[in-house]
């Protein structure tokens, strides 16, 4: 009956009828159709977070003995941005640098062109203040960032706030949201709780309260 192509045809009960129409319209959806991990070989793209380097996962690096080499810093990705908006290096440390899915270096053409540009120095004359103006100026300047805006991922000022629900910590989303989908188990990166899924996140609209 489940295969039947037209259930309206058929000479059966209106109870089986809406029983077979159940199963048809979550048979999609059954568990066995759920996608398995992947148990061939690593894609070429694919970059190991412990030595850079293309073809192999973090846990089958060859440095994992070494104790003295320090893990690659994360690099962002350039999701949602066109590829004719990136122009692709070479050197991963490279200020701006994101890594496109393709595992390629680029950074946005708009940051070249911005990081390009050199600082305009000083004149002569504004180089020297004198002492009063100075004591101005200095009780004129901006207060410091204050360290709740600076998360544990990225070390860098907070933007797009997310509250991850495991500890209440408030992360940069696109940080977060990163870590938790290339983490074994979704684990939370600042509290290593497990099953923490990326859609928990909460949107943090005071992000002075962190």
């Amino acid at each position: 009956l489940t295969q039947s192509p037209s259930l309206a045809e058929t000479n059966v009960p209106e109870e089986e009828k809406i029983k077979v129409m159940m199963m048809q319209s979550c048979s999609y959806y059954d568990p066995s159709h759920y996608l398995k991990v992947p148990l061939g070989p690593l894609p070429p793209s694919h970059t190991c977070f412990k030595s850079g380097q293309r073809g192999h996962c973090k846990k089958k690096c060859p440095n994992t003995g070494n104790k003295t080499m320090e893990g690659v810093p994360r690099i962002k990705r350039s999701s949602g941005i066109p590829m004719s908006f990136m122009m692709e290096v070479k050197d991963p440390n490279a200020e701006g640098t994101m890594i496109t899915p393709k595992g390629k270096y680029a950074i946005p053409i708009i940051n070249v062109e911005a990081y390009a540009r050199k600082r305009k120095e000083k004149p002569p004359v504004l180089q020297e203040e004198p002492n009063s103006s100075s004591s101005s100026s200095s009780s004129s300047s901006p207060a410091p960032v204050p360290d709740e805006l600076f998360p544990l991922i990225c070390r860098e000022i907070m933007t797009e706030a997310a509250v991850i629900p495991c500890c209440g910590r408030s992360h940069c989303d696109d940080c977060v949201r990163t870590a938790l989908l290339d983490s074994e188990g979704h684990t939370s990166p600042t509290h290593h709780q497990r099953g923490v899924p990326a859609g928990s996140l909460n949107a943090n609209q005071l992000p002075g309260q962190v």
